[in-house]
């Protein structure tokens, strides 16, 4: 699991995140939500070492963040940013390929390619890996990104808004995909998500924040709750079971 203990990260003596504890677990799908400017990619970006953290610590596996060493990390933990813009042409399985760079330095071997193909087949992508990036739709796009991280094959997934600007479609996809990872995989996937409801579905663990907090964490039925979801986003909730789903309708 990741622990995190007491994570700070100030911008011009103002605080972006304060003081954040939580888990995660492996196994589980964890999700961050709050609105916007609540913290969640920083905590993200901290607890990945992307960036400096102020004050705290993040262990890792049960060993301190700060001594991992980078290529070891690399085999460990995957991330995915918001921004994964990449200015070269690549084919979709070149791109998938980078994945298995921490493993293979670039020189892929016959179990690096079958983890290519799989991490292909998760996402449902074969039929497009020999398309350029730039030929894709902005789901199948967002899909071999992904393909990319699953083909690292780490332990820990961190996700940064995946499901921005795709349809409903592509977003079920993906997180169907993520759920049966953390499951059938022993993975702890952490996404950073909008959409409540995505996260109440699909989600094992939800971390709640507001102004650079840690307000509540916990299961979703702890979290997905009237009370919670309306100190959070400051506007009224009404949470309905629907198929054994806490389905959130909020309004003003």
């Amino acid at each position: 699991m990741i622990r995190i203990n007491q994570l700070s990260k100030k911008y011009n003596d103002k605080y972006v995140v304060k003081n954040a504890s939580t888990l995660f677990p492996l196994g589980k799908v964890t999700s961050i939500i709050g609105p916007n400017g609540a913290g969640k990619s920083t905590l993200l970006s901290m607890a990945s070492r992307l960036t400096d953290s102020d004050n705290g610590s993040v262990f890792i596996a049960g060993k301190n963040l700060s001594e991992w060493d980078s290529q070891a990390l690399a085999k460990k933990l995957s991330v995915l940013s918001q921004s994964n813009n990449i200015n070269m042409r690549f084919t979709v399985k070149e791109l998938v390929a980078f994945g298995r760079f921490p493993h293979s330095q670039g020189r892929l071997n016959d179990d690096d390619q079958d983890i290519i193909e799989r991490a292909m087949s998760h996402l449902g992508i074969q039929t497009i890996q020999d398309k350029y990036i730039d030929q894709l739709s902005g789901g199948q796009r967002q899909m071999a990104f992904i393909a990319m991280v699953v083909a690292q094959n780490t332990d820990y997934i961190f996700l940064d808004e995946p499901l921005n600007n795709l349809d409903i479609k592509h977003s079920v996809d993906i997180m169907s995909t993520l759920r049966s990872l953390a499951e059938k995989q022993n993975k702890a996937i952490v996404i950073v998500i909008h959409d409540i409801n995505f996260a109440s579905a699909y989600s094992d663990h939800i971390v709640a924040m507001k102004k650079g907090e840690v307000i509540i964490n916990g299961d979703v039925e702890k979290v997905i709750d009237e009370d919670v979801l309306e100190n959070i986003y400051e506007l009224p909730f009404t949470v309905q079971q629907i198929n054994g789903n806490r389905v959130a309708l909020y309004y003003r």
